[in-house]
Order: C-alpha cells, then structure tokens, then sequence
C-alpha cells in the first residue's frame, strides 16, 4: 500500500483498503474483536439483557409485595431476588451501559478512529461478561446471594451465610470491577491522548469533559469496594477478623469502604446520562449550550464533594455529631452544582425553539423525575429528618427517583438520538410517545406513593407486612404502576426492532448537530473516519456536513494506510497538537484467552481450589506477556509524514506515550486502594472493640532490611533506564532486589507473626505485608521482562519505553514496602504502648 496516498487519488480504494486494515473478520473471527464499535456495541446490548432480567426480579418484588403476607415467595427466595435485583441494575446494568456507551461515542466525538487500548477494552467486556454470568448461574442454581446488593456485615459473614452465597457477589463483582477500571484508564487516556488534530483541552465535546470527571471518579472509587470485597472474602476463607468484633474487628469498617464508593456510585451513574443531555439538549434547542465552561466547574466540584459524602448513608450508626454536621453540610452543598448544570439547560431551552421529538419529550421526564429526586436528597440529607426516614420505603422511593431520573429517562433519550447514528435508520416513532407515557406514568405511580409507605413507617428489605398497618393498598398501587412502567419498556424494545426492520434510511446527520460523530456515513465503517481532522473551534460547535465529505475524500491527516497499519493520531493533552503517530494492535483471541485465564482464577476461589490458584495466576500472567509480543514488522526510526507536510514520531519513540500514562494511572489507582486498607487498619485501632491486643512482636531487623532492598529495586530500574550501558546489569539487580524484599515481607507475614486469625491488628499487619510481598514479586516480572527484552535484542525505542513503564511500577514498589515497614513498625509501638 502506499506511503503517501493523498486526497487526489481513489477514495474508494482508500476506504477498501482502509476496512480491510480495521475491519472484524466474520463467524469465529468475531470473538478477536477489539474494534471500538463492536465492543461498545456488546456492551450495551449485554447490559440491556441484565436491564431485563433486573426488571424482571423487580417484578417478583413487587407481586411479593402487593398484597399483606404474600405467599408467593418466602423469605429465602426473597432476599434472593432483592439482593440480586440490586446488584444487577448497579453493577450490571447502569455502570456497564454507559461504558459501552463511552466506547462507541468517544473516538467519534473525538475525531478519531478508535480507542488508545483496543484489546483493553475487549479484555473488559470479557470480564464484564463473564463476572455477570457467574452471578446469573448462581441465581439459576439458587445459591444467589442474599444479604442485600450492599452486603453489610456481619449477615454476610460465615457466620450468619455460611454457604457460597455471599463469595459468588464478592467474587463475581470484583470480577465486573476489573472491567470498570479498564475502562476508566482507557476513558481518560483516550481523552488525553487520541483526539483529532487542534483539539486543544478547551475544545473538547462536552461529553467528553463529563466522561473524563467520571472515569476519574471510577478511578478512585472503585478500588475501596474492591478492598473491602478482598477483606470480607478473607475473613469468610481464612478466618481474618477484619469485620468481628470480638476479635478486634469492626462491622462498621465494611460500611465505610462499601459507601466510599457507594455515594461517588450515584454521581458516577448521573454524570454520563447528564453528559447526554449536554449534548442532546442543545441540538434539539438549536442553540449552543449554555454555560460551557460553569458546566465543567460544576461537574469537576461535584466530582470532588462526591468523596466527601459517604456517610451520608451511615447517619444512625452512632457517627459523633461533629461529624454528622459536617457531611450534613456537604450532602446538601452537592445540590449546587447538580442545579448548577439544571439551570444552563434551562437556559439553553429558553435561548433555543426546541423540537419537541422523542429524546426532548424523555429530556423533560428527567428534569421532572430527577428534580423531584433531588429534592428528596436534600431532605435525606438533613440528620433529623434521616433518622426518621432511615431504612424506610421513602429511601427507595428516593433512590429510584434519582437512579432512574438520573440515568433511564436519558438512556432513552439518547437511544432515540444515537440510534440512527449507529443502524443508518431514522426512527418510525409510531409507538414512541405512548411507550414513553406508559413509563413516564408507570414510573411515578409506582415509585411516588413509596413515599407515603415510607413516612408511614414500612421498613425496607422486609418480604411481608401485617394487614393493620395501613401500607397494603399503597403497596398495591405502588405494585400496579411498576408492571405499567415494565409494559412501557417492552414497548421501547418492540419500538427499537421495528426501527431496524422498517426505520428510514438516511444519508447523514438527521438532527443537524454540530459534533463529529455525524461527520461519518452511517452506520459507521469501523474505522469511522478515512482522515482525521484539524479542529479550530469547540467540538460541539462544528459543521458536520462540510467536514465529511473532506474527511471521507482522505484530504486530513493519516490519510493513508501505511504498511496495513491501525494508526491513530496521539496529540499533546493541552493544546491538541499532534505528537505522535499511535499503533494500535490488530483483532487477536489474546483478551478473550486472558479473560477465560482470570475468569477460572475466581471460580478456584469461590470453590476454594486453593492449591489451583497458582496455576491460574501463571495462565493469566502468560496471557498478558503475550499482549507484549509485537508482530515482528519494524519500528519507523524516523518521525513519519501524517499528511500535510507534517512529520512526528511513532509513539513507542513519543516522550508520553499513551501506555505511560496507563501505567500512571493505574498506579492512582493501586495507591487508592492501599491508601483505604491502611485506613482500615486505623479505623479498627481508633474504633474497634477489644483493643488493643497482645503484645505483638514483629522482626524489625528483617523488615528493615526489606525496605532497604526495595529501595535498592528502584535503584537498579532507575540505573537501567539511564544509563544504556548498564541495562542488563541494572535489570538484574531489580529482579534480585524485588524477589529478596518479596522473600523477606513473606517471611516476617508466614512465619513470624501469630496468627492472623487470632485478632484484627495482627490481621491488618499480614495483610500490608503480604501487599507489600506481592508488588515485590510483581516488579519481579517486570524486571524479568525487561532482561529478556534485552537479551533478545528488541529495538532500543522499545526497551527504553518498557524500562520507563517498568521503572514507575519499581518506584511504587518501593514506596509500597517502605510504608508497609513503617505501618508495621507504629501499629507495633501503639500496641505495646497501650497494653498494661
């Protein structure tokens, strides 16, 4: 193919060839997909197939109860269905979707042909998939769990749920998590990194601004739950008291990592539907968005106060008034930018002549359910009035109005606007407005009388009621509107088949928006665009139907198939500028094969297999060195020509290449996660019943030395990365170093400490130890890899990029080991100092 194919030569040829580069092979060829298109594409349909089967368990809720001491499921049955109901719309269906949905529209809102890490994101949906299914099997089987979507100890310890209920929603969700931080770090760096030419950070679509806060919060919300899944599976595998009160642990401590990423749950859910919005709104307004950048500032500070509200859910659990007043304050603060972005909506509707179709008609359900949710909100968000309300039906009432005001009524509003994008077919809308009615109607019958049950006193999770309490004929409207609003949703399906079997067909861009997404022929190539553009103004300010015609002529940059290579443009994160031409890797099994590795290591933990486990993690480990095999093709050496006379660097010779902030990110996220557990820990010293313990002795000598050892790691990976001479050497003494500390932090946790399961204290200073043993072993691997590169003679652009990835994992190994030691060493002299 042609180094230099320009504008005047064939399109057509230039498109052939173009698909023939990024296209997915057919049958089986399908399961190697890693295109944007694809993958977004399985994850919202996956999640709409949980969305049913969530609707279908709320059913069952509400026939339950309907009536006053229903027997149409007991209390097992029941808690099987609420728990499962719960965990299914949270984790399976709300997160997800809006993830396939950022998958698909990103790289085309972005002005590019697809994602920074395309086998990342496959990788993800396997996982998503796969954990999803584990959960699913265990409702089929009856082994579901059953202590509530938000597990609260001790119900769900071995002590109260004995069985392998309670592992399946640990293990099966941390397994989904894996997905969502995927997805995060390629959200952000696709954001950062892959964007058209000229995009500077001010320009951005303001979608992508409120996917870039999201996938920040996911970031740093995720990995407290993970935590938290991690400790509980311990204490119910290993006898670990972190959550026993009479050993030194704390019920309450599940509670606080569970809502420190429970409460950012509800923003990181609202944030992509309003992000929606932002762009829907004004192209149905036709007139820019208001508030382009206060919009920002508001999302940006509700990101942040989001972390600062997580008792909010915890007001009755004997949380001093000091601090009650102080999340008080916050909980209600966090209304400000929410109406913030409300009142620029407004405002754009008032400076527009909105059409009022199908996506304006359920915009307007939003504003009406969601602002009523909000409402409700602030009066949760005061203690005394949270004190009468707690555990009631009016926080259901509650939560389903902001969940589902909050994301749903937007769901359909940009299904009705994206779909045409995504099948080439404008919608026939015949049964549009009464689908919507049905469950606009259905809705706040069902979920507004819940109030009432609420202020009346019915508690929430119970499976029966007496018949003198008053509750039954609310219960039973509330029960009548919900399989309403379920018949309004199967009307919406039936609407989407008939839409492509018999929609319109059009050319391009039926709404006249001023995005790139319309600037493609539709249904899109999977290549989405054959050049990429030069942006010179706001992204959501543009002329589509101008732009596609020059785009799809190849008269952009990379308007050529080089070498049938998938490039992409890599742009500087500020200005937009292009610096480095993006190799993405082609269709390959390897992220499915990773995620059936990954999939059977949590099937061994939840048979407890332990003696398997090792097995499996060295299948997964092998599945990832495999993603680090290149296909042998050469690296350019030279900074090559993206059209216009413009010549920049491959990126694996680029100063910030996208894996780089990859590796950045994920560290953030690892550090998050370490930050909570030493929280933990001295969260169960400050609070915890049955402290302090014995006296606990611990080898200062060894663990001195450990964190001598890992500083001497990071010495070897920064000697290698500097000094070319000195690679192997510098490699060699990282290995040594890494797998020396790992030995030494194993032998003070095995072998010197009590055991763990005999109090919380000693548990938390095996766990930091064992957290620290396994980064060591970890930068082993990466050292290994880096010597091997070495010895194999790769590309020296290669192993410079792979020795300054490597050097930031060393680097927080070392940090990591060194705050273990310390950790270890003052929960020691706190104990000794304490004990009489």
């Amino acid at each position: 193919m042609s180094e230099n194919m320009t504008s005047g030569q064939n399109p057509i040829a230039l498109h052939r060839a173009l698909e023939r580069i990024w296209g997915t092979k057919p049958g089986w060829g399908r399961l190697a997909a890693v295109n944007h298109n694809v993958i977004g594409i399985r994850f919202m349909l996956t999640a709409l197939v949980f969305f049913a089967i969530g609707g279908i368990l709320a059913m069952l809720i509400r026939t339950q109860l309907a009536s006053t001491e229903s027997v149409f499921m007991d209390a097992e049955t029941y808690a099987q269905v609420f728990t499962m109901h719960g965990s299914i719309m949270m984790f399976l269906f709300a997160i997800p979707f809006f993830e396939g949905m950022a998958i698909y529209l990103l790289p085309k809102l972005l002005g590019n042909r697809d994602l920074a890490f395309p086998r990342l994101g496959a990788y993800g949906y396997w996982c998503y998939l796969f954990g999803g299914l584990i959960l699913i099997g265990a409702l089929i089987g009856g082994v579901a769990p059953d202590s509530g979507w938000f597990m609260y100890t001790p119900l769900s310890s071995s002590v109260y749920a004995p069985g392998i209920n309670s592992d399946v929603w640990l293990l099966g969700i941390t397994f989904v998590e894996i997905s969502a931080l995927s997805a995060a770090v390629e959200i952000i760096v696709t954001i950062m990194k892959i964007r058209a030419a000229g995009m500077s950070i001010d320009r951005i679509p303001i979608f992508a601004w409120y996917m870039l806060v999201v996938a920040t919060m996911m970031l740093v919300g995720f990995p407290p739950l993970i935590l938290g899944s991690i400790l509980l599976e311990v204490e119910r595998a290993f006898d670990l008291p972190f959550f026993d009160p009479t050993r030194g642990g704390d019920p309450l401590l599940w509670q606080h990592l569970f809502w420190l990423f429970g409460h950012p749950e509800v923003y990181i859910i609202f944030l992509p539907a309003a992000g929606a919005i932002s762009t829907i709104l004004p192209v149905l307004a036709g007139t820019p968005l208001a508030g382009y950048r206060m919009i920002v500032a508001a999302i940006v500070s509700m990101a942040f106060l989001s972390f600062g509200l997580w008792v909010h859910h915890m007001y009755t659990v004997g949380i001093p008034h000091v601090a009650l007043s102080f999340f008080s304050a916050a909980s209600a603060l966090v209304a400000v930018p929410t109406a913030i972005q409300i009142f620029a909506w407004l405002a754009t509707i008032a400076h527009g002549r909105p059409r009022f179709s199908i996506p304006m008609l359920h915009i307007f359900g939003f504003f009406f359910v969601f602002v009523i949710g909000g409402l409700t909100g602030v009066m949760l968000a005061m203690v005394p009035f949270d004190w009468q309300a707690h555990d009631t039906h009016f926080v259901v009432a509650h939560l389903h109005y902001v969940l589902v005001g909050g994301f749903v009524f937007p769901m359909l509003a940009m299904a009705y606007y994206w779909v045409p994008h995504l099948s080439g077919k404008q919608p026939v809308q015949h049964l549009s407005h009464a689908a919507f009615w049905m469950v606009f109607i259905g809705f706040n019958v069902a979920f507004f009388f819940m109030h009432l049950t609420g202020l009346l006193g019915m508690p929430r999770r119970i499976f029966e009621y007496p018949s003198d309490f008053g509750w039954e004929t609310l219960n039973f409207v509330s029960s009548m509107g919900s399989f309403l609003m379920a018949m309004g949703f199967a009307l919406v399906a039936l609407d989407f088949i008939l839409l492509f079997k018999f929609g319109r067909p059009f050319r391009r861009n039926p709404w006249h928006a001023g995005t790139l997404e319309w600037a493609m022929p539709t249904p899109p190539p999977s290549y989405n665009f054959a050049s990429i553009a030069r942006i010179d103004s706001r992204a959501d300010l543009l002329d589509p139907d101008k732009i596609g015609p020059r785009l799809a002529a190849g008269d952009g940059y990379l308007g050529m198939p080089r070498h049938d290579r998938m490039e992409v443009l890599g742009v500087d994160p500020i200005s937009g500028e292009p610096d480095q031409v993006v190799e993405l890797p082609r269709q390959t099994y390897l992220p499915l094969w990773t995620a059936l590795a990954t999939g059977v290591f949590f099937l061994l933990m939840l048979f407890k297999l332990y003696w398997l486990i090792p097995l499996a993690l060295a299948a997964v480990i092998g599945c990832f060195w495999l993603w680090t095999v290149r296909d042998g093709s050469p690296i350019d050496r030279d900074p090559v020509s993206i059209g216009h006379g413009l010549k920049i660097p491959v990126h694996i010779r680029a100063q910030i290449p996208p894996s780089h902030l990859a590796m950045v990110l994920t560290l953030v996220a690892n550090a998050t996660l370490y930050i909570s557990l030493l929280f933990g820990c001295l969260f169960l010293w400050v609070s915890a019943p049955n402290w302090p313990p014995q006296d606990v002795s611990l080898d200062i000598q060894i663990l001195v030395l450990a964190a001598v050892v890992s500083i001497l790691a990071c010495v070897g990976s920064r000697l290698a990365s500097r000094k070319t001479n000195m690679a192997l050497a510098g490699n060699a003494l990282a290995f040594c170093a890494h797998l020396l500390s790992a030995a030494l932090f194993l032998w003070v946790a095995l072998l010197t400490l009590p055991a763990p399961s005999g109090h919380a204290a000693i548990a938390s200073l095996f766990v930091i130890l064992i957290y620290a043993a396994l980064h060591g072993m970890i930068g082993a691997i990466f050292a290994a890899h880096a010597i091997w590169r070495a010895l194999r003679g790769h590309d020296e652009a290669v192993r410079s990029l792979d020795l300054r990835i490597g050097r930031l994992w060393h680097d927080y190994s070392a940090a990591a080991g060194v705050c273990a030691v310390g950790f270890c060493l003052n929960l020691q002299s706190l104990i000794a100092g304490s004990t009489p």
